[in-house]
């Protein structure tokens, strides 16, 4: 099963600055993927320029099944995750990550959520971590509760470097993916000339990573990123 973890931001066209759903779905396509999680999506609602882009970018890939994740409402419009996938979604559920009782940092802060979806016998977690320790902290604290030892995926984009000590405890439950690259330390953003590695896909100890890779696709501001597994 191929997967992959893409950042949309909202489905904007990185060059060309306008929302463009068939760059996206292209970039999805050229790499053949089975299952994708998305960060950045909105929904309907009374903003003009938005629709369910979840349903909308499945449909040009050519998906049937699909879930929106609600974790806030921007502009008027729900906003969050995303998951499209070529095999039913048995189970799906969204778990939102804590705000800090007390924001300690200048930061801009948002209310986050993990997807938490069955796709044929594995348990696939989706999700956007904030920006601030603080945030990043829970963030890191509520997948972990939602990570099964056994057949489980957690990906999204998680705005911190692999040497963050905020993720050390994730990366003691799960593999990188990026352990597959040739060049392990790939970057994804931003897509033009990417300088930062803040994008992942991790598996539990008994997944087997076939192989996993950033493609060269300027898509949206972030690249994608790609593992194959069994």
């Amino acid at each position: 099963m191929k997967i992959m973890t893409f950042n949309t931001q909202h489905c904007l066209n990185y060059l060309e600055q306008k929302i463009d759903f068939d760059v996206m779905a292209n970039a999805i396509k050229t790499v053949g993927a089975d299952v994708v999680g998305l960060n950045e999506m909105r929904n309907e609602g009374p903003h003009p320029d938005y629709t369910n882009q979840v349903k909308t970018l499945a449909d040009r890939v050519g998906f049937e099944h699909y879930y929106f994740a609600q974790a806030i409402t921007f502009d008027g419009n729900p906003y969050g995750n995303g998951i499209i996938s070529r095999y039913p979604i048995d189970e799906v559920k969204v778990v939102s990550i804590p705000d800090p009782k007390v924001k300690g940092y200048d930061g801009y802060y948002e209310t986050r959520c993990v997807l938490v979806a069955k796709i044929k016998d594995y348990t696939l977690l989706v999700s956007h971590f904030g920006l601030n320790p603080d945030e990043e902290e829970n963030a890191v604290k509520t997948v972990l509760s939602e990570v099964e030892s056994e057949k489980c995926i957690l990906m999204g984009d998680f705005n911190m470097q692999p040497d963050n000590a905020i993720l050390a405890p994730i990366y003691e439950r799960m593999t990188d993916t990026a352990t597959a690259f040739e060049n392990a330390d790939a970057k994804t953003f931003p897509s033009d000339k990417p300088v930062e590695k803040i994008d992942y896909i991790f598996v539990s100890r008994d997944v087997k990573v076939l192989s996993a890779y950033v493609p060269e696709i300027i898509a949206s501001d972030h690249r994608p990123l790609v593992a194959e597994i069994e």
